[in-house]
């Protein structure tokens, strides 16, 4: 079904690509806002995506990539992108501690167990960070994480392995099940 839909988009059938939009906004919207750490950006850059992502379509090439893949690296590449019209307030690599918090509500208990988690992610390696996310949040498989990120698969499985025996000894249980949380 996605295929035909992404056939009918790239004969110029853009009324095709709704499904598509249905089907990825919540968990593009997610991985941008886990990026981001406030909604607005995160709903902006989100319409961002899916508006060159329709532009791009005719370009999309199964060959290389899954449609899923290639959404991502084109939401991955606009994160990067907003972080980069910023640089001189905000290092891309620190990123990750952006954050306007006043606009996510959430449970006053469960928003204190996260910061304890966006704490410790915070220490981690941007690549690490990225890979931790689109595993254990994003529920990718290692080959798309390796397609999305531009490393290997190898590498994306060594480096969540390290940093997830790096939490077995750093964190209590609790953060490590607020981890594996698959959506918030």
């Amino acid at each position: 079904m996605e295929k035909t839909l992404i056939e009918k988009c790239q004969k110029g059938e853009l009324e095709a690509f709704g499904p598509l939009y249905d089907q990825y906004l919540q968990p593009i919207y997610q991985f941008i806002y886990f990026k981001t750490h406030h909604r607005e950006t995160a709903e902006d850059l989100t319409s961002q995506v899916f508006m060159k992502a329709i532009k791009a379509v005719v370009s999309f090439d199964p060959q290389k990539a899954s449609f899923k893949t290639w959404l991502y690296q084109i939401a991955r590449n606009t994160v990067i992108d907003h972080y980069r019209s910023f640089k001189g307030t905000q290092v891309l690599e620190d990123a990750w501690g952006v954050s306007d918090k006043a606009d996510v509500e959430r449970d006053v208990d469960f928003q204190m167990k996260m910061e304890a988690v966006e704490v410790y992610l915070e220490k981690l390696k941007p690549e690490h960070r990225e890979i931790i996310l689109l595993r254990i949040w994003g529920g990718h498989p290692f080959a798309e994480i390796a397609e999305i990120t531009g490393k290997t698969e190898a590498a994306c499985k060594m480096s969540f392995k390290r940093v997830i025996e790096k939490l077995r000894d750093d964190l209590t249980p609790l953060l490590i099940l607020l981890l594996t949380i698959q959506s918030l």
